[in-house]
């Protein structure tokens, strides 16, 4: 695989390494746990959340990761597919579902590879945006998959992402929340979560999605085509009366004006505490131009920064 500035800038966040030949790659034992996994129960043993949680942290330890999970992750995933799902879905899910994603998990470095190379003359390619820096990330959803089962399995390295302000990745604390204060909304957060991996085993969408980052420039000059950010006091400041608006305290958003414009300051990160405790819905639409747009089989996703 040729070098990449876009690899680079992603490589310290991904579980992967990049072996002797320039090619990425899973180690050896995480290749193993997942082959046997890929096989089924019968032939790993992982036939429920108690001994998928000894075969997550396994996994952790060949990929060196030194950063703990939350202390009640195991006891999370043990109620969750032990209490809270059906025997028979439950079955079905060590059964069925694991063995796929597994499987998945082993296309992990070929995916990333074909994804390089597609986007290698698009610039598109999955990467670390900083600030100021605007882009675009085209994912293929079979890649998005991979990446969302990464996170199933804890397998994202940590202890660096402070550095960029990233927020967290794995689902160990959505578990752990789980055992530590449940609560039905988080119980549902799961089922869907869960739900999305069963779809995907069921059959991979074989579509894109685009993530854009738009940029707010920090400064303003007249040749630039895009806005700049206001003042951290403007608002407070401003002698400029609003314009008549309208608030909706109740309804789905669907339910209004396509032009309508939609705001969720719940918190500062994208997705904001989803895979903690909150269940807010974060979304930015502005007018037409939408935080979530479907054209045919691609989907775009704007952020506004």
């Amino acid at each position: 695989m040729e070098d990449s500035a876009e690899l680079e800038s992603i490589l310290p966040y991904l579980p992967l390494v990049i072996g002797s030949s320039r090619r990425l790659l899973w180690p050896s034992k995480v290749v193993e746990a997942l082959e046997a996994m890929s096989r089924g129960p019968d032939h790993s043993r992982v036939n429920c959340g108690e001994v998928l949680s000894i075969a997550i942290s396994d996994m952790r330890a060949s990929l060196s990761l030194a950063d703990p999970l939350a202390l009640s992750a195991p006891l999370g995933y043990a109620l969750f597919f032990y209490e809270l799902m059906s025997g028979a879905d439950s079955r079905k899910w060590f059964a069925e579902d694991i063995p796929k994603l597994a499987n998945l998990l082993l296309r992990l470095p070929s995916l990333l590879e074909v994804h390089y190379q597609n986007s290698r003359a698009y610039g598109y390619g999955l990467r670390i945006l900083g600030p100021q820096q605007p882009g675009m990330v085209l994912l293929s959803q079979e890649l998005i998959g991979a990446l969302l089962a990464c996170s199933l399995f804890c397998l994202f390295p940590i202890s660096n992402r402070g550095l960029k302000h990233l927020p967290t990745i794995n689902f160990d604390q959505l578990f752990a929340s789980l055992y530590d204060s449940y609560s039905e909304s988080q119980e549902n957060k799961v089922r869907c979560i869960i739900c999305y991996f069963q779809r995907i085993c069921l059959q991979m969408p074989t579509g894109s999605v685009l993530f854009e980052l738009k940029l707010l420039s920090l400064e303003y000059h007249p040749w630039q085509s895009f806005l700049s950010y206001p003042y951290a006091d403007f608002g407070t400041k401003s002698n400029i009366p609003l314009c008549p608006f309208q608030v909706h305290s109740s309804g789905l958003i669907e339910d209004h004006a396509i032009e309508a414009l939609e705001v969720d300051f719940a918190n500062k990160y994208h997705g904001g505490g989803a895979l903690h405790r909150g269940c807010v819905q974060v979304i930015y639409r502005l007018g037409r131009i939408g935080a979530t747009e479907s054209h045919g089989d691609h989907e775009f996703v704007n952020y506004f920064k």
